[in-house]
This record gives C-alpha cells, sequence and structure tokens, in this order.
C-alpha cells in the first residue's frame, strides 16, 4: 500500500475498529454518525485495514441482522398489520409517484456530492492544491458506497470509508477529509433538529406525542454533545495537542482546520442541507401518495426527519427494525390505519435502505473487479 492509500489487485478495503493505529487514521467503531473521535486520529501510511466482507460476516453484525428481523416481527404482531393487507396496499400502489419519489431520493445524494464537493474545496482539497477530486458524478458514487456499507455493517463505519476511497482517488489526507464530513454531519443535524421540531409542531398542533418527544430529545442530546465537542475544538486546540502524541499532531491539526474552513461560511452548506431534508419529507409524502395514504406534508416532514435522526442507533446496520417500528407508531397517532402505515413504512424502506444495498453492493462489485484488474 502507498501513501496514498492505493492498493492492486485486492478487494477494496474498509478502515476497522481495530484500525486505530494503522494506515487510516481513524477508529471507525463510533456509534456517532455526527462526531468523528479526536483520539482515532493516527498517521496515514501502513497497513490496509480489513474488508467489508471480513465485517459483514462477524458476529455482531450478524447479530445486528438479527436484533432488526426481531423487532419487524414483534411489530408486525403487536402493532395489528396485517400482511393480506399490506400486500394489497403495495398491489394497488401508484407506481408512477413511487418512481418520482425514488427520483427525489437519489437526487438528494447529488446535492450532497454538490456539498461536499464545496466543502473540500475550503478545506484545500482540490485539483488547484494538487489533489485531483472526482467530479460530481464520481463524489456521488463514493456517497452511494458509504451509505452502503452503512446498510450492511453497524456503527456508521461508511464514513470511515468514504474518507478511504477519497483518499484512494485523490490521495486527499484523511485528516481532511474526515474535517469535512464532520462539519457536513453537523450542518445536517443541526438543520434536521430544527426543521423536525418545527414539522413536528405543525403536525401534531404543539402536543407532541411520546414517540415524537422521544427522538426530539436524542437530537437535542446529539446537537449539545456536537456544540460541546466543537467549542472544545476551538478553544482547547493548544491544550489537546500537548496532549497528543507527536506522531499526530499534524493530523490533528488538519482534522481541526479542515472543520473549522467549512463552518466560518456555513450559509451554502446549511441551504443545501434544507433542499436535502425537504427532499426527504417530499419523499415519504410521496410514497404515501402512492398508497392512497392521507398523510399531510407535515407529518410526512417529520417522519422523514425522524426515520434520518434514527437510523444513527448502533444497535441494528442504519436502524434496520427500529426505523419501521418508530413509523409505524408516529403514522398510527395520526389516525393512519396500522398496516397502511406498515405499506408506507416498507415502500419507503425499499428506497432508503434496499435499494441502497442493491445498488451499492453492484458498484462494490464493479470496484473490485476493476482493483482485480
Amino acid at each position: 500500500m502507498s501513501g496514498t492509500g492505493v492498493t492492486t489487485g485486492t478487494e477494496p478495503r474498509l478502515p476497522g475498529e481495530d484500525a486505530a493505529a494503522s494506515a487510516n487514521g481513524i477508529v471507525v467503531g463510533s456509534p456517532s454518525e455526527f462526531a468523528p473521535p479526536m483520539a482515532a486520529l493516527s498517521t496515514e501510511e501502513s497497513a490496509p485495514p480489513a474488508s467489508i466482507g471480513s465485517k459483514i460476516f462477524r458476529p455482531h453484525t450478524i447479530i445486528s441482522f438479527c436484533v432488526a428481523i426481531a423487532i419487524v416481527v414483534f411489530f408486525v404482531r403487536r402493532l395489528n398489520i396485517d400482511p393480506h393487507a399490506v400486500w394489497e396496499n403495495i398491489v394497488h400502489a401508484n407506481l408512477g409517484l413511487y418512481a418520482v419519489a425514488i427520483g427525489l431520493y437519489y437526487l438528494s445524494f447529488f446535492a450532497r456530492a454538490v456539498r461536499w464537493r464545496w466543502m473540500l474545496k475550503q478545506a484545500g482539497l482540490s485539483e488547484a492544491e494538487g489533489y485531483p477530486i472526482p467530479d460530481n458524478r464520481g463524489l456521488m458514487e463514493i456517497f452511494l458506497l458509504s451509505w452502503f456499507v452503512n446498510c450492511v455493517v453497524p456503527a456508521k463505519i461508511g464514513d470511515a470509508y468514504r474518507c478511504y476511497l477519497l483518499k484512494r482517488r485523490s490521495g486527499a489526507p484523511i485528516s481532511r477529509s474526515l474535517g469535512t464530513i464532520f462539519a457536513e454531519r453537523l450542518t445536517d443535524l443541526a438543520v434536521l433538529f430544527t426543521m423536525m421540531a418545527l414539522a413536528g409542531v405543525v403536525a401534531f398542533r404543539g402536543q407532541l406525542p411520546s414517540q415524537a418527544t422521544r427522538t426530539l430529545t436524542i437530537g437535542s442530546a446529539l446537537l449539545a454533545a456536537a456544540a460541546i465537542f466543537v467549542a472544545a475544538l476551538w478553544f482547547g486546540r493548544h491544550a489537546i495537542e500537548r496532549r497528543l502524541p507527536e506522531r499526530i499532531r499534524s493530523q490533528f491539526g488538519q482534522l481541526h482546520d479542515s472543520i473549522f474552513a467549512c463552518l466560518r461560511r456555513p450559509w451554502r452548506p446549511v441551504g443545501i442541507s434544507v433542499l436535502i431534508w425537504c427532499c426527504d419529507g417530499l419523499r415519504l409524502y410521496l410514497v404515501a401518495a402512492s398508497l392512497h395514504g392521507n398523510v399531510s406534508f407535515s407529518v410526512a416532514v417529520f417522519v422523514a426527519l425522524m426515520s434520518a435522526l434514527l437510523t444513527i442507533l448502533p444497535i441494528t446496520p442504519a436502524g434496520l427494525g427500529v426505523v419501521e417500528l418508530a413509523m409505524v407508531a408516529v403514522l398510527k397517532i395520526v389516525d393512519v390505519d396500522p398496516s397502511l402505515a406498515g405499506s408506507i413504512a416498507l415502500m419507503d424502506r425499499l428506497i432508503t435502505y434496499w435499494s441502497l444495498v442493491a445498488i451499492g453492493l453492484i458498484l462494490y462489485v464493479r470496484r473490485l473487479r476493476a482493483d482485480v484488474r
């Protein structure tokens, strides 16, 4: 493996939890989607990290899928969902509206790629600086691969894989690209929480149900933790650097500078984040409409953003099972029939989870074959 992290003749590799002091310089076993761990910075030259395939078949990954299956079986039985009625709803769905919902979801990935490209440039990662960053299409492919990893392996390892893929393609230091991802996640969290709270107030007329309140509590706790983390970075940089091993001080400095280079000019990322979350809400609204469900736009926005927030829980990959249960529970509160709510949750997750698994697997196999050649 070279200094830019390029391998030849092998499977694409994924930074693993056991690589804290390894080549790619990050510990990726953290359950938080929004806060890359500071103590995980290390040098960027060493042995290659563990492969994705090896992680999929690890016991904790298999257990997480078993937990997801158990959750699904539980909520189907306890929430009075009729599988036959669910199937009838799906069979009579409006495929035109559903196709538009799919298109909106993948349009949001293009928006994410555009935003990340801008953030990378702010962090000094551009062709002018000697880093041949892929175009928007290439960055979108990296996004899809990283989200595929999040769908099949718990603990949000996909973000680390995104850094690794960018390094392979452009030689960009992982510490800098990790900083842009932290800034991106912080922006998304702040906008998501604000929009979800506003949508909840409108949808439930100020009387938030307990399920919604718990989700907002999770979001506020994450936002507070991220704010404390950013404040500690800003005011304690020199104190932190003095306590770090000398071999990773420069990586920490790059991470720090990258984060604040993006956060100093937040309005473009914030605007794109608003667009992304609006697309998410509209996607769920169209999914419900395609199943002839009477779901208001404010409820659709709240449920879609709640689902996005719950995907960070490290219990199952991408919140599998947990998200579906929460969606059905909240939709029942607004008088949606349980079987129809189950149909909406299933059809929406076919887009946001299962289609990602299918497309990501195709991209991953194609990349693997290219590496072998």
